[in-house]
């Protein structure tokens, strides 16, 4: 006879709330694009968007395209998001200007990993060959001092200057393009520090640390930091950059980069430096270029253009005379190489006609102080 079972208690029915769609206001329209694969909140520059439109433009928020409330994150003390007048240039439309190098993460990582394979490749090279040893002691000098001060101007923009504003304009657009100035400048600047660390290994003669007292305080490079300096005390964006990137970079950076280095080096036996330096060339040819599709896209602007060249003109008036100065301080260092194939004179002609260039380009009249 089997033992009586228990009765089994009653389970317990759990009542869930039964799904409903409903015909929600955003799922239920259709609208022309419902079905696109494409975005179509902006008009691209050409007949098709690129991927650095798609990934750029309206990005940033702004209250005069798509906040109808208003900003709505804000600082403490201070106006919301991105206010327009954290700059005294003014434009009628700043979503207008779009990158011509079209740089975004992927262009970034892909541009800086070439330049870095290619610097790493040649001091490889250089280390394996022991081409130090064939340099002569003026060159050597030369490069021990003066390459080595200009490591600390490339560092004080890149952290200084263009990192401090990456994020002052109205526009997405323009902050990636001032993003991509620092990282070149910050990864430049590490390259001429790698190259100081193995010139100091490979050289006994060769002062790794001498850069330091020579940005301090030798004579010829003061007017220079004195004007890095003065860069980064600079509140508005828009002077920032064009004061660097437009006066400075001319007269001073490709003067010493270009007319110097890239001139002589080659003469007392160098090809390593010109190969590190044209990166920060070719860096620099990359940022003016954006820079003067901005400049001049204020240039132009038909309600504020000739309120903007006005003020392009005071920015020179206080700019153009402090970086004369600055290009004209470095002279004798023109005389330090063994092979001096250039002179100082051809060399700023050079720098200053390249300047006036420039400024035709974004139409800003030529400043009177150039010609002094």
């Amino acid at each position: 006879m089997s033992a009586p079972t228990a009765p089994k208690s009653p389970q317990r029915e759990r009542s869930f709330p039964s799904i409903e769609f409903t015909d929600a206001e955003a799922g239920a329209k259709e609208f022309p694009s419902s079905k696109s694969r494409k975005y179509n909140y902006y008009q691209p520059a050409k007949k098709r968007a690129t991927v650095y439109e798609d990934v750029t433009v309206d990005v940033q928020p702004d209250p005069e395209r798509y906040l109808t409330q208003g900003w709505i994150y804000g600082f403490g003390s201070g106006p919301g998001g991105y206010p327009q007048e954290w700059t005294a240039a003014k434009s009628g439309n700043w979503h207008a200007f779009l990158d011509p190098n079209e740089e975004w993460e992927q262009t970034i990582f892909r541009n800086n990993s070439a330049v870095v394979h290619q610097v790493d490749l040649c001091l490889q090279n250089a280390k394996r060959a022991r081409v130090y040893d064939g340099w002569n002691p003026s060159w050597l000098k030369f490069i021990e001092r003066n390459l080595g001060a200009w490591m600390h101007a490339e560092s004080g923009m890149g952290l200084h200057v263009f990192t401090s504003i990456q994020r002052s304009a109205p526009t997405n657009m323009i902050n990636n393009a001032v993003a991509v100035s620092a990282a070149h400048k910050l990864r430049f600047a590490q390259d001429l520090a790698l190259f100081n660390l193995d010139l100091a290994e490979a050289e006994e003669a060769f002062d790794g640390s001498a850069h330091k007292e020579v940005w301090q305080s030798a004579p010829e490079w003061q007017p220079t930091r004195e004007a890095v300096e003065r860069l980064t005390a600079i509140g508005d964006w828009a002077k920032l950059l064009f004061c660097t990137n437009i006066v400075f970079e001319q007269l001073v950076g490709s003067l010493f980069r270009t007319e110097l280095i890239m001139q002589v080096a080659a003469r007392n036996g160098d090809y390593i430096t010109p190969t590190i330096v044209g990166t920060g060339e070719y860096d620099y040819d990359r940022d003016l270029n954006y820079t003067r599709a901005l400049f001049l896209m204020l240039s132009r602007d038909e309600q504020y253009g000739a309120q903007n060249r006005a003020l392009f003109g005071e920015w020179l008036s206080e700019w153009v005379p402090r970086c004369l100065d600055a290009a004209r301080g470095l002279q004798p260092i023109w005389s330090q190489p063994a092979d001096k194939s250039v002179t100082f004179a051809t060399s700023l002609e050079a720098a200053t006609e390249k300047f006036r260039d420039v400024l035709q380009a974004i139409e800003v009249d030529i400043p009177e102080e150039l010609n002094q």
